[in-house]
Order: C-alpha cells, then structure tokens, then sequence
C-alpha cells in the first residue's frame, strides 16, 4: 500500500522560508513523477510544482524562483523548499503521486 505523508507546515511570517517534506512508501519513488499542489477550503487546486522521474523540474508561475522542488531517492522523500513567503502562500500543501495523495500540511503565513 502506498503511503504519502506530508510534514514541515507551520506558522511563518511574511519573507520568511520552510521546507515541506513527503515521504512515501510502498513504491519506489524514483520510478515516478512528484507534484506539490495546494489547496485552500472552499477553493481549487492549485499546481505548484513537480520533479520528473529524470529530475526535471517544473513550478507555477505564481512561485517560481521562490520555491524549490527537489528529491532524495534514497530517503524516499520529496522536498518543496520555499522560500520570501507571501500571505496569498497561505493554505494547504498535498503531495502527489498518481493516484496517491497525501493528508496535507498547513502553511498559514502572517502578514
């Protein structure tokens, strides 16, 4: 059974940065691409960026060159390193691997 288990959420102020982290078991995450979305209640689904099986990476535009998408193999882990957080960052981060989603981590960011 595969698992996804997002962690690294909390309180940050505005420029402020975290890391949120997603490890994942059952499969071997290397064979697979990982998306980070973020959802707020009440509103869509937000993509915010993915890293292929090769490595490659892809963000949105509303946070390019602020976050970082990166992976461990080894650790079964994939990291979304953010970076001048914005109150508009403000709502909950999934991470993805079709069709396994995680439970969420909050991000609330003070203005």
């Amino acid at each position: 059974q595969v698992q996804l288990v997002e962690s690294g959420g909390g309180l940050v102020q505005t420029g402020g940065s975290l890391r949120l982290s997603c490890a994942a078991s059952g499969r071997t995450l290397s064979n697979y691409n990982m998306i980070w979305y973020r959802q707020a209640p009440g509103k869509e689904r937000e993509f915010v960026a993915t890293i292929t099986s090769s490595g490659s990476t892809y963000y949105a535009d509303t946070v390019e060159g602020r976050f970082t998408i990166s992976r461990d193999n080894a650790k079964s882990t994939v990291y979304l390193k953010m970076n001048s957080l914005k109150p508009e960052d403000t709502t909950i981060y999934y991470c993805s691997n079709d069709p396994y989603w995680g439970q969420g981590t909050q991000v609330p960011v003070s203005s």
